[in-house]
């Protein structure tokens, strides 16, 4: 038996998420029929860094699973990527210590939120960027805003009211924006995020970015600890899990 750990990425369009759940298409479910199929019709069931909802995608998810089949890694990720649908893909696979886990062991994580400024969005781009119908926002303002947004505090007000999570106390190590024609992106960094974190991040910055609020606020907002006091969630479909970091030795 050995380990196996791959960096995947998924379009998530057409996906309810990640994980497994009954009755729907998720990433998870594919990639555990490609390999029962493999594997003679025994189920391998795969461990990823974390789970990603409906229509958020990722170009840089984290799995690991257990298999006893000795193919060769290149001929096992060819064979992966001959048989998962064309909305998922595999780029890396390696062997690691059966210890290692694709969660527990994450050190951080990176992701990016895209909007699209242009006065007419192409139809190309429609389900991997959120259109703001060219309505640009005040990046300024944005930038000084997420200057709070910086180090390690309660995160309590950018999370969904119903998660389960007692220590909402995470650390965000970098927090940019940047223009890329007239797409804006959003990249965080931090230590690890809780539910809908980044979405609500993302949808506070954008209020910031239009003056419905001002960057001074978010201290208060922070410290308030209360999901009512910070904006609005963010379309899923903006959003990508850009990066997974893991712990030193961990791969």
């Amino acid at each position: 038996m050995r380990r196996l750990k791959a960096k995947i990425s998924y379009d998530g369009t057409a996906f309810s998420g990640y994980q497994v759940q009954p009755g729907e298409r998720t990433v998870q479910l594919e990639i555990e029929k490609v390999l029962e199929v493999m594997h003679k019709g025994a189920l391998v069931k795969i461990t990823a860094s974390g789970r990603t909802d409906a229509r958020v995608h990722a170009t840089g998810q984290t799995i690991h699973f257990d298999t006893p089949l000795a193919i060769p890694l290149e001929k096992y990720m060819k064979a992966l990527n001959v048989q998962l649908p064309r909305d998922i893909r595999v780029h890396t696979i390696e062997e690691v210590p059966p210890d290692f886990h694709a969660r527990y062991h994450v050190s951080g994580k990176r992701y990016r939120y895209i909007w699209d400024c242009a006065p007419v969005q192409s139809p190309f781009r429609r389900h991997y960027t959120v259109e703001t119908n060219g309505v640009k926002p005040n990046i300024e303002a944005m930038r000084e805003a997420a200057g709070a947004i910086l180090g390690e505090h309660d995160f309590s007000s950018f999370c969904a009211a119903n998660t389960s999570v007692i220590d909402k106390v995470r650390t965000v190590y970098a927090l940019q924006f940047e223009w890329h024609g007239e797409e804006l992106h959003m990249t965080i960094e931090g230590n690890g995020f809780l539910y809908n974190m980044v979405r609500i991040i993302a949808g506070t910055l954008w209020e910031v970015g239009m003056g419905k609020c001002e960057a001074k606020s978010i201290p208060q907002v922070i410290a308030s600890k209360n999901r009512n006091n910070a904006g609005k969630t963010a379309p899923a479909h903006g959003l990508y899990l850009e990066k997974v970091f893991y712990e030193e030795g961990r791969y």
